[in-house]
Parts: C-alpha cells; sequence; structure tokens
C-alpha cells in the first residue's frame, strides 16, 4: 500500500503539471471503486486547478469550485502521459489537461478513492474522511509535548498508538517499525509506559525517517511505482522492517517479529527496550 511518503512523492510528482490549469476533460471508465465515483466530479471541468497539497495520504486537488480528494488505495497510482499513451486495463479515472497531456489514475485492486467536496459545502478540511485526523507528523503541531499528551495513561502499544490516523496521521507499518528502531524503543511497550524524554527522542525520529523516506523517493514495494514509473530507493535503507532473522546491522542480534494488531513487527530485542 502506498504510504505517506509515496503519497508526498507522488504529490510532487504530478504538481507541476496541475498548478494554474484549467481542466478539459474528466473520463470515468470504471466508476466501481472504494466508494462509487460520482458524476458530480464533472464540475471540476473549467475550472483552473489552484493547488495539489496532501492530507494523510489523500492527494487534494483544489479549485475555486471544489476540491478533489483522491486516494491510491492498496495499488493505486497517478500518472502524467500524452493523451495518445495507450491505455491500461485499470486506467480508471482520467483528467485531460490541455495541450495532449493527461494524468491517469490506474488501481488494479479498485480500493482508491475519488471524491468531489463542493466549495459551498465548506472547508475540505471538515469532510467526513478528514475533520477527524491527527495532525501531519512533519507539521509543528507534531512534537515532543503533544506526543507526551497523548500518550499518557495510554495501555495500548507503542507502535499501535503511532499509527493511530487520531494521534498522527501517516505513521504506516513500516514507518513505524523504523521510527522505533532508531528510538530504541521496542514496539509492544505501552504508550504510557515510556518517559517524556524517550517520546521526545520518537516524535523526532518519526520526522526523520519519513523525510529520509520521501528524500529517497518512498520504499520500494511490489504496488508502487513512483511517478516517473521509477521505484522508491528507501527499502535499500530499512533497519528492521522485513528482515526477520537477519543480524541487526547495529548489535549484530537477529531481528524478531511478532504480530501487532494483525500487522508484522520487526525489531531488535538488544536495541529496543
Amino acid at each position: 500500500m502506498p504510504e505517506l511518503p509515496e503519497v508526498e512523492t507522488t504529490r510532487r510528482g504530478i504538481e507541476p503539471y496541475l498548478i494554474n490549469r484549467e481542466v478539459q476533460t474528466i473520463e470515468i471508465r470504471n466508476s466501481k471503486m472504494r466508494w462509487p465515483v460520482k458524476e458530480t466530479v464533472r464540475e471540476l471541468i473549467g475550472q483552473k486547478m489552484e493547488s495539489v497539497e496532501r492530507r494523510a495520504k489523500y492527494i487534494l486537488i483544489q479549485s475555486n469550485a471544489g476540491t478533489l480528494i483522491l486516494h491510491l488505495g492498496m495499488s493505486g497510482s497517478l500518472r502524467i502521459c500524452p493523451s495518445d499513451t495507450e491505455l491500461k486495463k485499470h486506467d480508471h479515472f482520467i483528467i485531460g489537461l490541455g495541450d495532449q497531456m493527461e494524468m491517469r489514475l490506474h488501481d488494479p485492486r479498485r480500493f482508491g478513492a475519488i471524491l468531489w467536496h463542493r466549495s459551498c459545502e465548506g472547508p475540505v478540511s471538515e469532510h467526513p474522511l478528514l475533520c477527524h485526523l491527527g495532525p501531519e507528523p512533519l507539521s509543528s503541531e507534531f512534537d515532543a509535548n503533544y506526543l507526551s499528551r497523548r500518550c499518557k495513561n495510554k495501555k495500548t502499544t507503542i507502535k499501535q498508538h503511532i499509527m493511530n490516523n487520531k494521534v498522527v496521521v501517516g505513521v504506516g507499518n513500516i514507518y513505524a517499525c523504523e521510527a522505533l528502531y532508531r528510538s530504541g524503543i521496542k514496539p509492544t511497550r505501552h504508550a504510557g509506559n515510556i518517559s517524556s524524554a524517550r517520546l521526545s527522542v520518537l516524535s523526532n525520529q518519526i520526522k526523520n525517517v519519513l523525510s529520509d523516506a520521501i528524500q529517497q523517493g518512498g520504499t520500494t514495494l511490489r504496488d508502487f511505482l513512483n511517478q516517473d514509473g521509477q521505484p522508491g530507493y528507501f527499502k535499500q535503507r530499512l533497519q528492521v522492517y522485513d528482515r526477520e532473522g537477519q543480524p541487526c546491522r547495529h548489535c549484530g542480534r537477529s531481528i524478531k517479529r511478532v504480530i501487532i494488531s494483525n500487522r508484522s513487527t520487526f525489531y531488535c530485542s538488544k536495541c529496543q527496550r
């Protein structure tokens, strides 16, 4: 599944092609996505795209009339390509950009989403999918004091806690494992039993691991390619994720795997406590 760094990489990749361009056409080739694609998305036709932003793992294409909300689901990707490029079977949604260029949403599993939020309905931040989200991990809102407050008296594991989108958005399984390793915190520890000093380290490492992944173009997963069709490279730098039985790069002890909330979790029993 594309995680926050992959989505941010995609946002940065498509932004230069969309800003201040007028939407010429919209083609809905398959409306059966996570939620049915409604014809109201065609209200974007004729509108100038004013910004391309990201909230959690949603890409927000904003215009005066409203905001197009895109989610890549489990296997989705966005491509900017010439309009005469051969269509793929799972190119489900196409925006005509003029100058014989298009943006295509490709999604084999169809778990992605294409939603339209009219400006008259209020700020897009009030949309039901967005209004309950926690702060962005790379924002100033997410810091040591905030994380300490949210962890106080919590009996859930720290890994579950930082993967809760109501606490902080976009810390997926890979990046939670890596941030906890960098912080020296065992993922099974209760969030409420970790000192403020160690949570301060964790908040910084969450920012660092996500920033590193964005800089490297995201993590190479079977279903993800970045906007120019090349795989991301962050996987080469993973310390614990998907390395069960391999030696810790720091101490040499074998990386362990446990299941937390039905997700494989990787850690070093010596470096993390």
